[in-house]
Order: C-alpha cells, then sequence, then structure tokens
C-alpha cells in the first residue's frame, strides 16, 4: 500500500499536530484527516482497485502511521477550516459538494471556484450549500420570515452577513416568542442558508465541553426551545462570540491536554427571553416574534418549497453585500462604537448595497436599547437603583446599606420581592454586572474608598455627576475610585 501514499497531493498537520492529506478524487482535491474513515476507505479503494483483494489489517495501520508521521514531521503546517476562510484579501465559502467546489469573495465581486488556495475540512452532518445566482434580491427572504418589523429584518440579514465573515467577533442572535410564532422555522432558514447541517437545529449542549465540541464541528450553531440559560452557559456563550478556548484532559493521559479554540455566530430561540446577564445580553440581537394566526399561517412544506427555489438567489445577494462590504470597510468611520465594534463596521460597510446608509445603525441603536430596558426591568436590583437615582439624584453608601434600602424598596413594592442579593457581597458583585447596561441609561456606579478607614463605597449618581474630578482622580472628597 505504499505506492497509496504517493498518490496523496500533500501531506501536513495542523498548529495542533492534526495530519492531512490532500487527496485526489474525480479531477478534484479533498482533504481529509488521516486518521478519518474516509481517509482510510480511500486506501482501501486503492489496493482493491490494485490487487483486487481487500487490505489487511496490518497493511491499513502500517499505511496510516507512515503517513501521519511524514505529515507531522515532513509536512507543512496548514490552517484547516469549516464553511468559511480567508486568504489574501478574498473570503471562501465552502460549498461543501461532491465535487469540493467554494465561492471566493473579493471586493471585485465572487464567484465559484473549482479549488481553493485553503483547506477546508468536512464534519459529521454538513449538507451542500446550492450554488448562488447573480441578480438575486434580499427581499425574497423577508416573505419567508415571521418578521414584523423593518428594524428585524435589517438585523437579521446584517447578523447574516457577519456569519458569512471568519473569526467574529459575532453577535448572539435571540428569538423569543410564543408558541406557534415559527421561531424553529426561522432558524432552520437561517442555518440553512450559512451552513445546512443534517441537524439545523440542537438542544444545548449539557456542559461547556460538549458546546466547544459542537463549534469545533459546525461554523453556525442554532439551539432550540431552550427553557433557561445556566450561568456557566450564558459566561461560555461570551467567550465563544468573540473567540473562546477551552482544555480537557486527553483520554487516557494524566498531563495531556485536548484544546478548543473557536469563534461561531450563534442563533437561539425560546419562548420566553432566556438572556438575563448583562454580558451577553451587550453582546445579543434580541428579536421577539408576533404569533401567526390562522388565516396567515402556511404549510411548512409548502414554505420549504419556496425557500429551496429562492435559496440561491438570496445567497447571491448576501454574497453581493459581502463584495460592497470588502470595499467599504476601510472607510467606515462611525460616531460611536459599540460593544461589537467590529460587527457594526461591518455591518455599516455592507449595508449601503441592501438598504441606505445608517440603516442598520439606527435598528441596531433601537434593538440595543429595548433590549437594555427589558433586562433592567428583569433585575431587581437595577430597577431598585433606577428608582434610587430617579427619586435622590445622589446616594453614597455602603454595600450594605444599599442592600438594606432595596430591601426596603421591596417590601414597598411586590414586585421588587425575588431573591436577587442575600449578602452585600453578593449584591456588589451584582451590581457590577449591571454598570454597563445602567451607564447607557445614564446611571453611574463608582465603587470607592473611604479615606482613611478604607471602607468600600458605592455612589450612585446620574451621568456625569458622579466624579467631581475626571481620569482616575478622587470621587469625591475622602473617596479614591477602586
Amino acid at each position: 500500500m505504499l505506492s497509496a501514499i504517493e498518490l496523496c497531493g500533500e501531506l501536513f498537520h495542523t498548529l495542533a499536530g492534526t495530519a492531512y492529506a490532500d487527496i485526489p478524487v474525480n479531477g478534484h482535491r479533498e482533504t481529509w484527516p488521516i486518521r478519518s474513515q474516509r481517509f482510510r476507505n480511500w486506501l482501501r479503494r486503492l489496493h482493491y482497485e490494485a490487487t483486487g483483494e481487500p487490505a489487511s489489517g496490518a497493511a491499513l495501520r502500517s499505511t496510516l502511521d507512515l503517513c501521519e508521521a511524514r505529515a507531522q514531521f515532513e509536512g507543512p503546517q496548514r490552517a484547516v477550516h469549516i464553511r468559511i476562510a480567508e486568504h489574501a484579501g478574498c473570503l471562501y465559502l465552502d460549498l461543501a459538494d461532491a465535487h469540493w467546489r467554494a465561492v471566493q469573495v473579493s471586493p471585485d465581486g465572487w464567484q465559484v471556484i473549482a479549488s481553493a488556495p485553503v483547506r477546508f475540512r468536512r464534519p459529521a452532518g454538513m449538507l451542500a450549500m446550492p450554488l448562488p445566482e447573480q441578480g438575486g434580491s434580499i427581499a425574497e427572504l423577508k416573505s419567508l420570515l415571521n418578521v414584523s418589523s423593518r428594524d428585524d429584518f435589517v438585523l437579521i440579514v446584517s447578523w447574516l452577513v457577519a456569519a458569512l465573515r471568519p473569526g467574529g467577533p459575532y453577535p448572539l442572535l435571540a428569538i423569543s416568542g410564543e408558541q406557534g410564532s415559527a421561531k424553529t422555522v426561522l432558524s432552520k432558514i437561517l442555518k440553512a442558508l450559512i451552513d445546512p447541517n443534517v441537524a439545523p437545529v440542537r438542544a444545548l449542549s449539557r456542559d461547556e465541553r460538549d458546546l466547544m465540541i459542537a463549534a469545533n464541528n459546525g461554523h453556525l450553531l442554532a439551539f432550540d426551545n431552550l427553557s433557561g440559560l445556566p450561568h456557566s452557559f450564558s459566561d461560555a456563550l461570551c467567550r465563544l462570540t468573540s473567540g473562546g478556548s477551552f482544555a480537557v484532559r486527553r483520554l487516557y493521559t494524566d498531563d495531556e491536554e485536548v484544546l478548543f479554540q473557536a469563534a461561531r455566530p450563534i442563533l437561539l430561540n425560546s419562548i420566553e427571553d432566556v438572556i438575563r446577564r448583562p454580558d451577553l445580553g451587550d453582546r445579543a440581537i434580541v428579536l421577539t416574534l408576533s404569533p401567526i394566526s390562522e388565516a396567515q399561517r402556511r404549510p411548512e412544506t409548502e414554505l420549504w418549497r419556496e425557500f429551496e427555489r429562492v435559496r440561491p438567489r438570496i445567497l447571491g445577494a448576501l454574497l453581493d453585500a459581502v463584495v460592497h462590504g470588502l470595499r467599504a470597510v476601510g472607510r467606515v468611520d462611525l460616531e460611536r462604537l459599540p460593544r461589537m465594534a467590529d460587527f457594526a463596521i461591518w455591518a455599516t460597510a455592507c449595508e449601503t448595497a441592501l438598504w441606505p446608509d445608517g440603516t442598520f445603525a439606527r435598528a441596531y441603536a433601537a434593538n440595543r436599547r429595548a433590549a437594555i430596558e427589558s433586562m433592567i426591568e428583569a433585575d431587581p436590583l437595577a430597577t431598585c437603583v433606577r428608582t434610587i437615582v430617579g427619586e435622590r439624584s445622589n446616594w453614597t453608601g455602603t454595600a450594605s446599606d444599599l442592600l438594606r434600602l432595596c430591601a426596603q424598596q421591596a417590601h414597598a413594592d411586590v414586585s421588587m420581592s425575588p431573591p436577587w442579593a442575600r449578602n452585600p457581597r453578593s449584591l456588589a458583585g451584582r451590581l457590577r454586572r449591571a454598570q454597563t447596561f445602567l451607564r447607557m441609561l445614564d446611571i453611574e456606579i463608582v465603587f470607592c474608598r473611604e479615606g482613611r478607614s478604607g471602607a468600600r463605597m458605592i455612589r450612585l449618581s446620574p451621568l456625569g455627576q458622579s466624579r467631581s474630578r475626571a481620569n482616575g482622580m478622587d470621587c469625591d472628597e475622602g473617596y479614591r475610585v477602586e
């Protein structure tokens, strides 16, 4: 079977040391991990065609060991991508079809090419995309989605365009709505446009390790019908939107790790709003779908038939927007940069291929404002702080003082009675998480230390009045900013 090694186009390895082989199949190049079942089958087929006999297990293992050694010790190091890659100023979209074609996207336009200069891998479950067509319109997508406002549609398309950009950061798209509002169908359509898969939507992973494995084997993650979001998962999703790493012990070893690293577009849907922590909410686009009346409802088979008919043109329209974005991104100059600054710049660069300048910025700002209001209303502590500043303008005290004051407010208002903080330390932690959102509502929270005693103090005030001196000077006489 040694002659099979000579038929490989190239043997190489990744940064993590995984061995790969480029193999010629029917006139095109395919890239497979050397330890994959696909590469084993290719070796078996070559041996059978040459000898008319099946390869022995010993011969197969010997050939695989030799291929892996050559890839790791003699072959070059290369990056291997899933679905989206960037190289020499161009983006590449793997169509994942039987011919291993890809779409090359540059500032001059896009075209389908037979062989990309980058390497892609095909995890289990990945499906092929249709050949994109020129002359399509993004408006053809709107009739397939249960989206009531133009701003919501603008944000969905902006999220799709961002998902066609490798590396992130990506905003999380959170969709909520009552039963029958077509949340799952919308999720499946968006997944099918960018990264179709045998399992388009899935339940939330059991733990962070499974989440990172899912991210390692797919470009776009779609989680369906969430009933809640544990704090640990909220933190993991934050890392994954901008690039997260996770390490686990390698099986059968004591001191070796397996590392997962990825930044992925994430979509989740639920009946109620499951985003409760401000750090994830600050990275999210939050949409609420309206219920569909019986008169407006259509058979799902008809909907998917229409989607498959227009999908190549919708994909072409998205690629046209990406081309426009590659030309314009260097000229974008936003007056204010939001938390997901790279996303905002990219969406702004692409938007004039789709709608008038400024459309995205207005829709994104309104969505973030509405999401902040919703999260503050759902957070008893943030609501309490908002009430205090509204009534007293300025307030200074310890975390214990604030805890007692909020408890008094909660006693007076039953709606504020949930156990949002059991002790001063817990309150201070919750308050730090709410700082960013409250600041966007012109409420400043400053943590200070009293001059001689060193007691930790908290000051609440309207934005701009919290410190008598700026740039790290005393926040007030006798106080020092931490």
